[in-house]
């Protein structure tokens, strides 16, 4: 099968196996595995944060980053199309009691004329704007990533209304590779972040949250309470260790294959896609000829996976398990179906 529903299918390599049988581990509930010890401070330290923690899923990263910025009954300014606002579950306001402001930006990203308009005063009946949520890249967004000056802009205004900052960089690789922004950076524009390891970098599980040594402290309890403590982690912190030493450097052919692949299917007039706007691994292209849910079950019988984003959008995202041959089989089929 040629999947590209997403980045998260890929399997771990043999290399990546060899190591995660290799890893030195001990029980990470009492802080005693070395190996996740070692890289939680390897990935704060490159993004110049103090201190990270080790989680399983991006979903916790965040819900853990939201819940150490906020106290309950507080407002998250998030674009309309965020990771947190769809595809977490209303998680915030269950775990955390927090109401989240959806805002209408620019393929999933917030600009600071936008976030000052939404903060709230802070009248004893009004949910009181407490964070600034945004992600990088934009997963509904199309794969876009934010440039320097629009982040050093919406870190001006948080810094002007006493707010917080997260980042939700599950795909935070990609936005390095694509903008050349140097992850320290990052960590100076934002209070909290998460990154994942699972997604374009191919580590079978895991996220970790950076941020300071207390909100770490405060987040390592909370993980507990929700059923992320876990103990030998060590074999899935050496395959995430793995994945950023051997696989960031792949993100590069990524982000050219999906680049052709919105070339290719550009010229066919069923689809609408704007390949100058593609500037990572995912692919959201407009389908006029059938619906995006009949588009995406053909191509499944032919052995190519996508999926529906949309009444007539699908998404398709690249990966290193995916070549140059797969990508011409994948826009093969989609002309077939004209």
């Amino acid at each position: 099968m040629i999947d590209l529903r997403s980045d998260t299918v890929t399997r771990p390599t043999p290399d990546m196996l060899s190591a995660m049988i290799k890893a030195d581990v001990g029980d990470d509930v009492f802080s005693e595995d070395p190996t996740v010890n070692k890289f939680q401070q390897k990935i704060a330290g490159m993004f110049g944060k103090q201190a990270g923690l080790f989680v399983p899923s991006g979903t916790m990263g965040n819900q853990l980053c939201l819940h150490v910025l906020t106290k309950p009954g507080d407002e998250i300014i998030i674009d309309e199309l965020g990771h947190i606002f769809n595809y977490e579950t209303g998680a915030a306001a269950h775990l955390s009691s927090l109401q989240l402001k959806p805002l209408q930006g620019d393929q999933g990203k917030l600009n600071s004329g936008l976030v000052r308009s939404a903060i709230r005063t802070r009248n004893e009946w009004d949910p009181w704007s407490r964070v600034v949520a945004i992600e990088n890249t934009t997963n509904k967004g199309g794969g876009a990533c934010y440039l320097k000056n629009e982040l050093l802009s919406l870190r001006e205004v948080v810094n002007e209304h006493n707010l917080k900052l997260h980042l939700d960089g599950a795909r935070i690789w990609n936005a390095i590779t694509a903008t050349g922004i140097e992850p320290e950076f990052f960590g100076e524009i934002a209070d909290t972040i998460s990154v994942c390891f699972s997604k374009g970098l191919g580590a079978p599980v895991g996220s970790m949250i950076l941020g300071t040594d207390e909100m770490i402290r405060k987040a390592r309890r909370s993980r507990k309470m929700w059923g992320g403590g876990m103990r030998q982690i060590g074999i899935l912190a050496a395959a995430a260790d793995f994945a950023v030493e051997h696989h960031w450097s792949l993100l590069e052919e990524d982000h050219r294959r999906a680049r052709m692949f919105a070339e290719m299917i550009s010229e066919v007039s069923a689809y609408s896609v704007e390949p100058d706007r593609v500037e990572t691994n995912i692919v959201l292209f407009k389908i006029h000829n059938r619906s995006a849910a009949e588009c995406v079950d053909k191509l499944a019988k032919h052995g190519i996976g996508m999926v529906a984003f949309g009444p007539n959008i699908v998404r398709a995202t690249f990966h290193f398990q995916v070549g140059d041959k797969g990508v011409a089989k994948a826009v093969d089929q989609l002309k077939n179906m004209v």
